[in-house]
């Protein structure tokens, strides 16, 4: 008789689970910034912020003030469990708690602020889950911060959609 391999079971989601895409933008890069968010209710009711802030940064600040900025409305609204969706991966990686086996990522001096406000914001909810995702997956969010500059969207292209090389 064959063995299988055993497959993690996968975590049911936590009750009223807000689903958050982020994302920030500065133009010129440092410059002024565009922070852009879509809340996803349990409800499947659709929240959008498109914020411009009147401070200047670099993207990766403009990253972490648009999610603080999207936690924030999450927790106005009620939120009590929220998935954070981001295609920063300093984002995700300075925020997400590092594995037994694994060291802390450095961290930022310029950005340490801002990340331990994050971690203030994150901490006010119940259950939080950080992932990573490719660009393509967040373009609603990155349209919105764009927006909030009046920079047009940004066509990120699929992966599958690779340029051929001549």
């Amino acid at each position: 008789m064959a063995q299988h391999p055993t497959l993690p079971v996968a975590q049911p989601a936590p009750p009223g689970l807000w689903v958050i895409h982020c994302d920030g933008s500065a133009i010129p890069n440092p410059g002024r910034m565009g922070l852009g968010a879509t809340l996803l209710a349990p409800d499947g009711q659709q929240h959008s912020l498109s914020l411009t802030s009147s401070l200047v940064g670099c993207n990766n600040e403009a990253e972490l003030r648009a999610l603080i900025a999207a936690l924030q409305h999450a927790h106005t609204l009620g939120a009590r469990a929220v998935a954070v969706h981001s295609d920063s991966t300093l984002l995700i990686e300075q925020l997400q708690p590092p594995q037994a086996d694994q060291r802390a990522p450095a961290p930022i001096a310029r950005l340490a602020e801002l990340f331990d406000s994050a971690r203030a914001w994150l901490a006010r909810f119940d259950s939080v889950q950080l992932q990573w995702i490719p660009r393509h997956r967040n373009s609603a969010a990155d349209t919105l911060a764009r927006a909030a500059l009046g920079a047009p969207a940004k066509v990120a292209p699929h992966p599958s959609h690779k340029k051929k090389k001549r």
